[in-house]
């Protein structure tokens, strides 16, 4: 073979392996509606990686079950990083918990890829609620036992579990009173049929500005930039917290190199202040780690919520 023939050939094999990523497609497979803050960051997210990873990536709405319906689908997929999921925490420590035959194994049938985001809980009282702060409220909740109502987004989330962790911390029996969604939620509790809802602080934030409802504490271990006046609840004297997480996944046994290659990626992305400004403006806060990191805080969570959960004897269908 001659030199300059030589020459063509390897330089036509090199670049293979980019031709290929173009041909190729990533999916972000996301269990929510579009439109909400999932769908959202992996639209922004799939928008940097097509540059960043030289290749088509897009996102799929598989709307079921909180968000578990689509982990099934990556646990079956082929482990080589072109389908992935963006899974809230819940999915992947609060619903091991509740399910008998859940399908899949959190922290065996996925590989972590990254954390993206990190956000904790509003804990807003609305018009059926006496004004003052959150003291005020659980103690009147304590003196009328059948009005001590708190409601979520839903039976099963972390905002459920939360509340019982508070109702245990404080010692006022709250009864939880779930809704088909963060919205309809809020508008009971706006309309005075519930004094109390713990849910993400999107759900009530803008009521709250408006002052319709009052945002009287938030669950995390520091105040969050969106109500940088709203306290803790351990700055309110209340031991406890409460978080959660979005993360990216992949099928088990993705090579390292390949985690480690998207990883990068998400890191950058994660960087650019239009995709920051955008996740705060949902009440979350953009917050990468990486794969070991990942599994770690997942590992950590599952432990967490165990106890609670299983004091609830709730159950899901």
């Amino acid at each position: 073979m001659k030199r300059r023939q030589f020459a063509a050939l390897a330089a036509a094999s090199l670049a293979l392996p980019a031709a290929l990523a173009q041909d190729r497609t990533m999916k972000i497979l996301v269990g929510f509606p579009p439109g909400g803050s999932a769908d959202t960051i992996a639209r922004l997210l799939a928008e940097k990686l097509r540059a960043s990873l030289n290749q088509n990536v897009i996102v799929e709405n598989r709307p079921g079950a909180a968000g578990r319906v689509v982990l099934g689908e990556v646990r079956r997929a082929a482990p080589d990083g072109q389908t992935l999921v963006l899974s809230p925490s819940g999915a992947m420590v609060i619903a091991p918990w509740l399910y008998s035959n859940l399908g899949y194994d959190p922290l065996k049938d996925f590989t972590p890829v990254s954390r993206l985001t990190v956000f904790d809980f509003a804990v807003t009282a609305g018009p059926a609620a006496p004004p003052g702060d959150l003291r005020t409220v659980l103690a009147w909740m304590k003196a009328n036992p059948g009005r001590a109502n708190y409601a979520t987004s839903g039976a099963g989330t972390v905002p459920h579990f939360a509340g019982q962790l508070l109702a245990q911390a404080t010692g006022v029996p709250m009864t939880h009173v779930p809704y088909k969604g963060g919205a309809p939620a809020a508008q009971d509790l706006i309309g005075g049929q519930v004094p109390l809802m713990l849910d993400t602080a999107s759900e009530t934030l803008e009521h709250h500005k408006a002052g319709k409802v009052r945002i009287l504490a938030v669950t995390g271990e520091q105040r969050t930039r969106a109500l940088p006046d709203v306290p803790t609840l351990k700055e309110s004297g209340i031991n406890m917290t409460a978080d959660a997480y979005f993360g990216l996944f992949g099928p088990p046994a993705m090579p390292a190199e390949v985690v480690q290659r998207i990883d990068r990626a998400v890191a950058e992305a994660l960087k650019a202040p239009e995709v920051q400004e955008k996740i705060y403006s949902f009440g979350l806060v953009p917050s990468h780690a990486p794969s070991a990191e990942l599994m770690a805080t997942q590992a950590a969570h599952l432990k967490r919520w165990e106890a609670p959960i299983k004091a609830s004897g709730f159950k899901a269908e």
